[in-house]
């Protein structure tokens, strides 16, 4: 990455004793949604909070454009913070909101005026200058939010779970909006949230963590396909995950027999772990099936139907499947080779990226 806006350089943090965020490197491209992905505890708001500058490191250094910024206070800092419950101000009106920091900066009020009802524009909320805050919905007031952060030209947006609070129909719509405007915008978003779905569906690129440490980083497609090890793969989205053997390069043993894979650079007989998708799994008969499990569940899901069975192993099996089955009934299962993914056994990311640009050579 060339000239990154924002990169961290071994980051620890600790509370007392406790250590919070354990030896972070990353780096944050200029224009881009970059998203902060983890259960609660595994640090991802401490980074917002660090990058805002409302966290100091214990250890390691923060640079900003080539520029160190650990040292530099938060309102001297070309970047905003959006809240979980967006911080406007309920006795002031929208404009007023939008306003307030521009006032500190003592701009005059003309041009205040014109940023105020630019910002409005680029949130589709032009002709509300004048509404309340306790009269606006929920979508209406993140929105007031963001227009009252970009009103100051920062160079890059903090969203700390900004969409936590809404119901779900609302939530879906502004993820479509959230993603529309930091595209038209061109500003570098930094977005946390422990909603999986909704790091896929709005990032160009995604964090995992978890205990205070960045596990994998890359694109949705990647973390989703790709996952390095037990914990990302059980995280994002749904995951039939299976012990085995690597037998040789592209072939992986489990449920007794050998299987063709599109993984290598593992050890002859090293174990393993396999990660199948739900999705890539399609029930068959059972003379056709490479598996053969026997149907323990149905739920319908209005666009599939989830099936969970077991194997002679006792090993469950999760299929999401456009057909219908029957409860108790021994079936077939396919895949492709494509649709199993290798991870071995403390893989980390360093060493799962060597290993994937071994065999792609």
């Amino acid at each position: 990455m060339a000239n990154p806006i924002i990169e961290f350089k071994n980051i620890s943090k600790k509370y007392d004793d406790n250590p919070v965020l354990k030896k972070i490197d990353f780096e944050i491209e200029s224009g881009k949604f970059y998203t902060l992905l983890g259960p609660s505890g595994s640090g991802k708001t401490t980074i917002l909070r660090m990058i805002a500058g409302f966290e100091d490191p214990t250890s390691g250094e923060i640079e900003f454009e080539g520029h160190r910024i650990d040292l530099t206070p938060a309102n001297q800092r070309p970047i905003n913070t959006i809240f979980q419950d967006y911080a406007l101000f309920p006795h002031l009106n929208v404009s007023q909101n939008i306003a307030f920091g521009l006032e500190l900066k003592k701009m005059n009020k003309a041009d205040i005026k014109a940023k105020v009802a630019e910002s409005l524009r680029m949130v589709q909320l032009s002709g509300y200058e004048n509404r309340e805050i306790t009269a606006l919905s929920g979508g209406q007031k993140q929105r007031i939010a963001i227009a009252r952060a970009i009103a100051n030209e920062p160079k890059v947006l903090l969203l700390d779970e900004p969409l936590s609070a809404l119901d779900h129909k609302l939530r879906k719509e502004m993820q479509v909006e959230l993603r529309a405007l930091q595209q038209r915008l061109g500003i570098t978003f930094i977005f946390v949230t422990h909603d999986q779905e909704e790091a896929l569906a709005l990032s160009d690129q995604i964090f995992v963590m978890n205990d205070g440490r960045i596990l994998q980083s890359g694109t949705p497609v990647d973390i989703y396909d790709e996952p390095i090890n037990h914990f990302v793969a059980d995280f994002i989205g749904e995951s039939n995950i299976i012990p085995g053997t690597m037998t040789a390069d592209y072939l992986v043993h489990f449920d007794h027999k050998d299987f063709e894979c599109v993984d290598a650079g593992m050890r002859a007989d090293e174990p393993v772990e396999i990660v199948i998708r739900p999705e890539d799994l399609d029930i068959t008969d059972l003379d056709h099936g490479k598996l053969q499990v026997t149907v323990d569940s149905q739920l319908f899901r209005g666009v599939d139907y989830q099936i969970t069975g077991h194997d002679s192993d006792n090993h469950e099996w999760t299929i999401n499947s456009i057909h219908q089955t029957t409860v108790g009934a021994n079936v077939g299962l396919i895949f492709d080779p494509e649709d199993i993914h290798i991870m071995r056994f403390g893989e980390d990311e360093e060493t799962f990226d060597a290993r994937l640009d071994s065999y792609e050579e």
